[in-house]
């Protein structure tokens, strides 16, 4: 199935392009690699998902919150380069803020890895790095950095 149809299988809707937050370009191309700069549980412009995960959010709600970032980086990667030019994708860097002692990282990063897989079936599959921050930009719970291979 195309990653349009595995979306609708899934009743999954990508959210509207989100903008850079600073001076650098929300989707790079080096070579035949691209990479999508971090992206925040932000749904058309709303911001979602804020707090610290453990304290203000649960696991769950985390777990929710990493999907929306990676419906952000699928909207530029769709938006921008197009599905059928994607190889795959390579790695993804998972960013997250949590109340002390809390410790359900890959948990919560699953939500963005098990979407990837939905969407982009075996061209979804990737590495991936879970950093733990005290603080993230306005407060968001999650961010989700990614970088693809095109043809």
């Amino acid at each position: 199935m195309t990653p349009e149809e595995n979306l609708n299988k899934h009743h999954l809707a990508l959210p509207e392009l989100s903008k850079a937050g600073g001076s650098y370009e929300s989707l790079n191309i080096r070579g035949n690699i691209a990479y999508v700069a971090i992206q925040f549980p932000i749904l058309n412009g709303s911001y979602l998902y804020q707090g610290h995960i453990g304290k203000d959010l649960s696991t769950k709600e985390g777990y929710q919150a990493m999907e929306l970032c990676a419906l952000n980086v699928l909207s530029h990667v769709k938006h921008q380069i197009g599905f059928e030019n994607l190889e795959g994708l390579n790695h993804i860097d998972a960013y997250y803020q949590a109340a002390e002692g809390w410790d359900d990282a890959p948990l919560v990063v699953n939500g963005a890895s098990d979407l990837f897989l939905k969407v982009l079936e075996d061209k979804g599959k990737h590495s991936r790095a879970i950093v733990g921050a005290h603080q993230l930009a306005r407060n968001f719970s999650v961010g989700l950095c990614a970088s693809f291979t095109l043809k």
